[in-house]
């Protein structure tokens, strides 16, 4: 019998997500969690059986959580579901597409989903509760902290580091060797040739900081 799994937000990631743990049929999806007022309505087939401040009591009946809201430059709303949830003793399982390629000598930590056509190469390490989004490519030896959004199509290469909390847009290139300190944005289409030490939001070819003069 496959185990039970309550996603934490219903919007467009989750369904996203929804499609990734079918295909991978290692859970049963017991149901979504999202403002009390979409209470009962469904997401693909599955209904929100609980808002927010219900949080505690699922944790009583459920052991298995995903966060499913999606992180859209600042991940806060994602970080703190996760945080709180983890102090009442939920677990978190790592969510993989069979469509994904992910070395056996990568490491991911708990509540990771990796998408669709997604690539994890060897020595990676992606930390707590990232979204590794459809098709984007991690190469090797790459430190991806907690709380990370890799957007779809992007592309991380070798030896990078990306610290906790860091936005990549769709479709950004971060060249090897890069390091991109916490909570840091970058907007989509980027590329990011230079490692960025002072947070903040980043665009362009090559990326700069948009406070910056261009």
């Amino acid at each position: 019998m496959k185990k039970e799994i309550i996603l934490i937000g219903g919007g467009g990631h989750c369904k996203a997500c929804i499609d990734v743990i079918e295909m991978e049929n290692k859970f049963k999806i017991g149901g979504i969690v999202d403002k009390k007022e979409k209470l009962h309505q469904k997401v693909l087939g599955y209904e929100i059986i609980a808002g927010d401040e219900d949080l505690l009591k699922l944790d009583r009946q459920y052991k298995y959580f995903l966060v499913t809201i999606g992180q859209i430059k600042r991940g806060q709303n994602r970080i703190e579901k996760f945080e709180y949830l983890k102090k009442m003793k939920a677990e978190f399982p790592v969510i993989i597409s069979p469509l994904a390629y992910v070395s056996k000598h990568a490491l991911i930590a708990e509540g990771t989903i990796i998408m669709h056509k997604a690539f994890v190469n060897a020595d990676v390490n992606i930390g707590k509760n990232c979204i590794i989004n459809t098709a984007s490519l991690i190469e090797h030896d790459v430190e991806i902290g907690n709380h990370c959004h890799i957007s779809i199509g992007s592309v991380v290469g070798g030896k990078c580091c990306l610290e906790e909390g860091v936005f990549i847009g769709g479709n950004s290139v971060v060249a090897n060797n890069i390091s991109i300190s916490k909570n840091t944005v970058i907007g989509a289409g980027s590329v990011v040739v230079k490692s960025i030490e002072k947070s903040g939001v980043y665009a362009g070819n090559p990326a700069r900081k948009l406070d910056e003069k261009t």
